[in-house]
């Protein structure tokens, strides 16, 4: 199916277009469903991949020459009235595969080569702007680091040790270009 533009009129509905929808549905990018959708498409924007968003498929984002990258997002604020702030945790970094001749894989794995977790950073609703790429931290760990890790969930706290200080979104290209695990030493992609 081609992609929408959102002009599209919803048949049967006078005046009600695809944008509609949109507005209808993801109205808040506060919201966790929208919020990691959102992520994934700041990395899908900064990796320059022409490859479509899959539902199914058993990672996020996928460049143009194969990698294959999972993306987690978390945030500090909920579009619900909070006490204190969310604390950052990271869920579902292994997963069961799907494909339409075998159904679901009996067992989890980790699925992804690149693993990008994403942070939006404001912890003053007044000040939350999910658009400005500077309230967003990114840490990018490959999926050997991760398999070392052995963890199905993984806190903030764990990130940072094993990926490091983040990188701003002008810096995700190069870093998860770097932590591409099927690179070999000269930087090419290794035959397999």
């Amino acid at each position: 199916m081609r992609p929408l533009s959102g002009d599209e009129s919803v048949v049967g509905v006078p005046g009600a277009t695809v944008l509609d929808f949109w507005r209808f549905a993801m109205p808040d990018l506060r919201m966790n469903n929208t919020r990691g959708l959102f992520a994934e498409f700041l990395v899908h924007q900064a990796i320059g991949s022409h490859r479509p968003r899959l539902e199914w498929a058993s990672h996020d984002v996928e460049t143009d020459d194969g990698l294959r990258i999972e993306v987690k997002a978390a945030a500090y604020l909920q579009a619900w009235e909070q006490r204190t702030p969310s604390q950052i945790r990271f869920t579902g970094l292994r997963a069961r595969t799907w494909s339409p001749e075998g159904g679901y894989s009996e067992v989890t794995s980790y699925n992804a080569d690149v693993y990008v977790f994403a942070v939006q950073t404001a912890r003053e609703h007044t000040a939350y702007d999910p658009l400005d790429t500077a309230q967003w931290e990114f840490y990018v760990l490959p999926r050997p680091t991760l398999v070392d890790l052995g963890s199905d969930s993984i806190g903030l706290g764990a990130v940072r040790a094993a990926a490091g200080p983040p990188v701003s979104f002008a810096q995700l290209h190069g870093s998860i270009r770097s932590a591409d695990p099927r690179r070999d030493g000269d930087g090419d992609v290794a035959d397999g």
